[in-house]
């Protein structure tokens, strides 16, 4: 019935949005995709890396989502660790899967994001 997933949303405090801009276009590299005029004046920003879709929505009474979480198969996943350590993103590797590098990083809002080695 459902064949992928067409976008996944991450909640910020009202106000975010260039810190939001900082964090998904200028470390982790996505693009930022315009919203549809209807949608606009919510507030929120939305990213795109080939089919991966972010959108973050502004939350009235925002609370950073430590459970719940995206995650991201990656190429050059030790490059993109790299890369996250160099602007002075914390990585914290997880291995309790066998045979899957991934680890766990958060937004600027603390929304966790889980990486996946492609």
């Amino acid at each position: 019935m459902f064949v992928a997933i067409d976008h996944v949303q991450l909640a910020m405090p009202a106000g975010g949005e260039d810190l939001a801009r900082r964090f998904f276009t200028g470390v982790l590299g996505m693009e930022e995709v315009a919203k549809p005029a209807g949608l606009a004046g919510r507030g929120g920003c939305w990213f795109a890396s080939g089919e991966v879709q972010v959108h973050v929505g502004v939350e009235a009474e925002f609370r950073p989502a430590k459970k719940a979480h995206p995650a991201f198969r990656c190429r050059d996943y030790a490059g993109l660790l790299a890369h996250l350590r160099a602007h002075n993103i914390e990585v914290v590797e997880v291995n309790d899967l066998p045979g899957v590098r991934r680890s766990h990083i958060f937004d600027p809002f603390g929304n966790r994001i889980e990486l996946i080695s492609d």
